[in-house]
């Protein structure tokens, strides 16, 4: 805890953001931390309520009334040690976790809850400036080999957890450099990419080898996942080579809208819209990239996605904005007694939101409307959820005019490639089958390859990805070694 009768004596203190006429110019991140004298009274508020809901609320169990305290008492390179022994990349989650911890907080109950976000992002931030995260290389190497297929953030947490368990880890990625949809999903404006650059370099000193560039199986015929692959390798080639393979290649298979239109130029996936001005931002070149400039957008699906095509298309200068969600307005404020301590449905407003955007809900699109093969508009009704399905209401069609129109409706599944190549069985979603269990746990049912991330539990958030990450490192490492000291 902080300060004892801290949370009665100073409110809570958000991160501040640039204004928004100068941080739509450029795609640097905006948001202004805590110094440090407002996160040390931040941690003053974490308050001695006895069972911490925080650490359940947290997907990696965060350790937070201990941080929060450290962080009070001025002692910052203890707060990072203690953030560090749950979390491999505090300065992925302090950016882009929505922070179910906070939900949890006990002082949410009738109050505004602890910014531990804003806490956990000013203690990384400190260690980087102060050069307290320094690789860990394992003392004693094993001679064991893994290879871990993807490299976003359970592959990455994974990868780190192994190479510092002393096995050789090798990270294979389709594209040409680390990251996943940490790279080319999340735009610079809300994740600047050196964060992943610096865990990179971190990791190759601690040993891990990364191979971008290459595929591991092949991508389906007419996939919309961009393949950047010049080398492939076979799922048998890396079961001979190495003593077990863990495969986190995410769940990149976007929701489709199939709609009468849908073939009409102009509607794009929001993972062909995304990735181009992220790889353009970092020096690369890509082949007719698709713009926002001077245009009308719409944007079907109300979730992070969604927000992020708002940002980047108000950033390319787009005539006008909309989002849609079919999902009803969620009230404003959540019925704390009744949801606390688990994420509540309520109203979010994010910064692209704040920078120009009209968002619409309870909107279904019946049609998209085109001429001469292009996008110009779609016919859209109002529907209500009953008895399990959506119905529209009569007498509330409209025509919306729109020149580009952004799909981000949320992934079904992983691109099934990987998972035929080692034939893997699947759920009833097409996810990779692999249970949590502590015996066996994330294991496929093919012999000595296991499963993590998105691609074993679907479409989910960074922190969910680390934890899994974790996880598995821990379960790889039991049937390599027969136990394992890695923290589960």
């Amino acid at each position: 805890m902080g300060k004892v009768t801290g949370f009665m004596e100073y409110e809570r203190l958000e991160e501040g953001y640039q204004p928004v006429a100068e941080r739509v110019k450029n795609y640097k991140e905006f948001v202004i931390g805590l110094t440090d004298e407002q996160a040390k009274i931040q941690g003053a508020r974490c308050m001695d309520c006895g069972t911490p809901f925080c650490n359940n609320g947290c997907p990696v169990n965060n350790i937070i009334p201990d941080f929060n305290d450290l962080v009070y008492q001025g002692d910052w390179k203890n707060a990072i040690e203690v953030l560090h022994s749950t979390n491999n990349f505090p300065d992925f989650t302090g950016r882009v976790c929505p922070a179910p911890c906070e939900a949890a907080c006990t002082l949410n109950i009738n109050d505004d809850a602890v910014g531990i976000k804003s806490i956990e992002h000013a203690i990384i931030d400190k260690a980087w400036e102060q050069g307290w995260v320094k690789p860990q290389p394992a003392a004693v190497k094993t001679g064991k080999k893994v290879a871990v297929v993807g490299s976003g953030p359970a592959g990455m947490a994974a990868a780190q957890q192994l190479a510092r368990a002393g096995h050789a880890v090798t990270v294979f990625e389709k594209n040409d450099t680390v990251g996943g949809l940490l790279r080319f999903g999340i735009p610079d404006f809300k994740f600047d990419k050196s964060h992943i650059d610096r865990r990179v370099k971190q990791m190759e000193a601690e040993g891990v080898v990364f191979k971008t560039n290459t595929l591991v199986g092949e991508l389906p015929k007419g996939s919309k996942v961009t393949n950047w692959a010049k080398d492939t390798v076979s799922a048998e080639q890396l079961k001979k080579e190495f003593d077990a393979v863990l495969l986190t290649g995410g769940a990149e298979q976007s929701r489709d809208l199939p709609a009468p239109g849908r073939d009409l130029d102009g509607i794009h996936f929001a993972m062909e819209f995304l990735p181009m001005q992220n790889r353009i931002n970092a020096g690369g070149k890509v082949k007719e990239q698709i713009r926002a400039d001077g245009k009308h957008v719409i944007v079907i699906g109300g979730g992070d996605t969604g927000s992020d095509c708002v940002g980047t298309s108000n950033r390319h200068g787009a005539a006008s904005v909309t989002q849609f969600e079919v999902m009803p307005m969620p009230p404003e404020q959540e019925n704390k007694p009744l949801v606390w301590p688990y994420w509540p449905l309520k109203l979010r407003t994010s910064s692209s939101h704040e920078e120009g955007c009209q968002r619409e809900f309870a909107v279904s699109t019946k049609e998209f409307i085109g001429k001469n093969g292009k996008v110009t508009g779609l016919k859209t009704v109002h529907v209500e959820f009953k008895d399990g399905k959506f119905v529209e209401i009569p007498g509330t069609e409209k025509e919306y005019k729109a020149d580009l129109v952004l799909l981000a409706m949320g992934f079904v599944s992983p691109v099934a490639t990987v998972l035929d190549a080692f034939g893997v069985e699947k759920d009833a979603r097409g996810n990779a089958k692999a249970s949590t269990d502590f015996s066996g746990g994330y294991s496929t049912s093919v012999s000595k390859v296991f499963a993590a991330g998105d691609i074993r539990r679907g479409q989910s958030l960074v922190v969910w990805a680390i934890r899994e990450g974790r996880q598995a490192a821990r379960a790889v490492d039991e049937f390599l070694m027969g136990t394992s000291d890695l923290p589960r």
